[in-house]
């Protein structure tokens, strides 16, 4: 697994105000230094004074004086209460098979830390701390990804280093925890009172792996409106359909947005000019860029202020309510993953339709009779099979995406001797989500792999847009122009990789400005 450490020139996350998916993605995937604000630890100490305040009271408190779920009515004395704590972190890593990957893990310990610096969970500031310095010392704890129904289990993984239990990532290597722990200069520590419940209750993970997930979601939208202006530009269509006067007829403004990147992009556009009336009107799967786009658009732009409100909230349970110098213990759910888990559910659907047009137009690029270019984009068809294959590999792509586009959480499977008789599964929305847009990436760079290999076909001596002539330029430096058949695979990653990087967008940007 691909190890996460401190990287140079990325700044610091400062926790104790409002956070953003950036900053989620800056320390899960760029390896941002974590820092807490005076505000943060004011707010853990407060919230933690008020635990060891009320366990001395012995007043009765769901998962801090009392067991689990449906062991809530079973009361445990104080002696017992750290017992209780590594209990429920022991008995919770229950989840199996592959890990989460790094970024996947560093963004969960990022949203533990921020649930807790509400101020309304109870743990102690020494207890986050040390998860402060797994994300800063490059300290990732093994989280085995498959069985969770919206928290509890991978986190709980995660919590089991903390007491020198289970396994961790340090430098690319997976070691027991108590080897990790002295590599990275930490020690163990023994969890107090309601600390075992708030290290593995929550929508934490779930947070986590959505706003991973619709960060690429919401720039693979952007590198779509790019694709799909250069794919309509090599296949002659016409600029009409994108008019303002047409979009301002049908205000959505994700769909007048969408329109109008496709006209900034080919604005300085020679061949789109030429052949602007060379058809009347263009299958639909070029002349409905801006509502099909748009649609996907708003609602990944919905989603995101679902989640980056989540990242902002307080979803334990229960929450210690602060009233002068004293408060009460709220027993709710705001550990429920629905908020999330439904967006992230229609998030996954909004990538879909974006890869199933993007695959259509590809359709149109390598088909000779729709495009006017050899068939499959390579001089000798018959003894080259040319860029025919790749369309197969979007297709099973595709596939794959229409079953995972079915909702997570419209199901609901009892737990806990039916205490929770009603559970989101928010958590499999989000983590199916990951897998989602990662093969839409893939579905982009193909059609984009086969926007420049049409290109040579072009005969008209007219020059493509300028920000296109960016792009293909950019290409040419990994991929060559097929003359005949070669190994593609390489050439499909690196192009994957322009777009999941953010550069394709960003040498767009250069010459049009921001793409909306």
């Amino acid at each position: 697994m691909e190890e996460k450490g401190n990287i140079d020139n990325v700044p610091p996350v400062v926790l104790g105000g409002q956070v953003t998916m950036e900053d989620l993605v800056a320390v899960a995937r760029q390896g941002a230094q974590v820092e807490f604000s005076e505000e943060y630890c004011e707010r853990v100490n407060k919230s933690r004074r008020l635990v060891e305040k009320w366990v001395g009271e012995g007043r009765v408190m769901y998962g801090i004086t009392t067991g689990f779920g449906s062991l809530c009515t079973q009361v445990i004395s104080p002696e017992e209460t750290a017992q209780l704590q590594r209990n429920i972190v022991l008995s919770h890593a229950t989840s199996v098979g592959e890990p989460l990957s790094i970024e996947e893990v560093r963004a969960t310990l990022f949203m533990v830390l921020q649930n807790v610096g509400q101020g309304f969970c109870g743990a102690r500031l020494e207890t986050v701390e040390l998860y402060r310095q797994f994300l800063n010392r490059g300290l990732t704890p093994f989280a085995p990804k498959e069985g969770s129904v919206g928290y509890l289990s991978p986190e709980a993984h995660m919590a089991l280093v903390l007491i020198g239990e289970g396994q961790a990532y340090v430098n690319g290597a997976l070691l027991p925890a108590g080897e990790a722990l002295r590599q990275v200069g930490l020690l163990p520590t023994e969890l107090a009172a309601k600390e075992g419940l708030t290290l593995v209750s929550g929508t934490t993970s779930v947070t986590a792996l959505g706003a991973l997930a619709l960060y690429d979601m919401l720039n693979a939208a952007k590198c779509a409106d790019i694709i799909g202006a250069m794919a309509l530009e090599v296949l002659k269509g016409t600029t009409r359909a994108f008019d303002e006067r047409l979009m301002s007829v049908r205000p959505h403004e994700e769909q007048r947005s969408t329109a109008a990147n496709v006209r900034s992009i080919l604005n300085d556009s020679e061949i789109a000019a030429h052949f602007c009336n060379h058809r009347l009107q263009d299958a639909l799967s070029l002349r409905c860029i801006p509502q099909l786009h748009g649609a996907a658009k708003k609602t990944l732009q919905d989603a995101m202020k679902t989640i980056e409100i989540e990242m902002n909230s307080c979803c334990d349970n229960p929450i210690l309510w602060p009233e002068d110098d004293d408060g009460e213990a709220i027993s709710g759910c705001n550990a429920d993953s629905s908020y999330v888990g439904i967006e992230m559910d229609s998030a996954c659907i909004a990538a879909t339709v974006l890869a199933k047009m993007s695959e259509r137009r590809n359709n149109r690029l390598v088909d000779g009779q729709l495009s006017g270019y050899p068939s499959f984009l390579i001089k000798n068809p018959g003894l080259n099979s040319g860029l025919m294959i790749p369309q197969y590999t979007q297709a099973g792509l595709l596939n794959d995406m229409k079953i995972l586009s079915h909702p997570a959480t419209v199901d609901g499977i009892p737990t806990c001797g039916n205490q929770e008789d009603y559970v989101a599964m928010g958590y499999n929305a989000a983590k199916k989500a990951r897998q989602v847009v990662e093969k839409l990436e893939f579905i982009l760079a193909i059609e984009l792999l086969s926007v420049y290999q049409a290109h040579q076909f072009i005969e008209d001596d007219k020059a493509p847009a300028t920000a296109v002539q960016t792009v293909l330029k950019e290409i040419a430096r990994t991929v060559p122009v097929m003359n005949e058949d070669i190994y593609l695979y390489p050439h499909i990653n690196n192009l994957r990789h322009l777009i999941h990087t953010q550069k394709l967008v960003a040498l767009v940007e250069e010459r049009i400005g921001r793409v909306l």
